[in-house]
């Protein structure tokens, strides 16, 4: 066999026999740059684009551990701000911000935006899944009230309502937020005191529209969702979280978490959403 010229690049070691002598006969190279990717197919795929949708009784704030560690991971990251007004109309609102964008995106919806992604990414191809962080994934027809009922749990919830009128607000509607005294109890159970009443002092509050609204169709039904269930919530029931998740078809995961797991457990979350995003 005659002597490789002295030009030729040293192969990776990745590159089997077989293929060596492929490329000698074809007299070409391979670049390590070349071997990673063609050994990584995932390394030629777009990085999606994240959406995270906070609930009621929090804001976007709420997402800022998990905001770094995937903007770490080379991810482009959005936290828009949830209207909070009606199911109908907040679905709107995530539907004009996800046009503005372009390339794959993931949906992840927190208790109440659960409601408002599963809509939102109805009809829209962009989306690629949907991750859902203790939230509400109802079907067509069902409001997050009816959602809540599922599985046979129940909620001290609505007990500890403080309810503010707003402008606009239509007969007999106004803005729900958890009553201060309440909110860790009920929201934050396993977070330190003081930050759970920074939380509380900060809440944004919920129009009393977004609990009986009927939801659209569900994007879960043709698009790959993930769930994640908080076993020690006390702000929805963990028991409608499994409902919700085994009927979307979720790949679902459980942990020892309040409502407020993006902030108890950023890390879990993250991983949750990773796990969909590179799937």
């Amino acid at each position: 066999m005659p002597a490789l010229p002295r030009t030729t690049r040293r192969l990776p070691r990745a590159v089997g026999p077989a293929a060596l002598a492929a490329l000698l006969t074809m007299g070409l190279t391979l670049t390590p740059a070349a071997a990673s990717s063609a050994a990584n197919p995932e390394a030629k795929r777009p990085k999606p684009t994240i959406v995270l949708e906070h609930g009621a009784f929090a804001d976007a704030s709420g997402w800022n551990d998990v905001i770094h560690t995937l903007q770490r991971r080379g991810y482009t990251v959005y936290a828009p701000a949830n209207p909070l007004r009606s199911l109908t109309g907040d679905t709107e609102y995530l539907k004009s911000f996800l046009a503005t964008l372009s390339g794959p995106v993931v949906l992840v919806g927190h208790s109440y935006g659960g409601a408002v992604i599963t809509g939102a990414a109805t009809g829209n191809p962009a989306v690629k899944a949907l991750v859902y962080i203790a939230a509400y994934a109802p079907e067509q027809g069902e409001s997050v009230g009816q959602a809540t009922a599922l599985g046979g749990g129940s909620t001290e919830l609505l007990q500890h309502i403080v309810a503010r009128p707003f402008p606009g607000a239509a007969t007999g509607d106004a803005d729900a937020s958890i009553d201060p005294a309440y909110f860790r109890q009920l929201f934050a159970q396993d977070l330190p005191a003081a930050q759970a009443a920074q939380m509380a002092a900060a809440q944004r509050p919920a129009a009393f529209a977004t609990l009986a609204q009927p939801a659209g169709a569900p994007g879960w039904k043709t698009i790959p969702s993930w769930y994640l269930v908080a076993r020690d919530d006390h702000t929805i029931p963990p028991a409608a979280e499994r409902a919700m998740a085994k009927r979307a078809g979720a790949r679902t995961v459980e942990i020892n978490s309040s409502h407020a797991a993006m902030v108890s457990h950023p890390r879990a979350v993250s991983d949750l959403i990773l796990n969909a995003a590179t799937s």
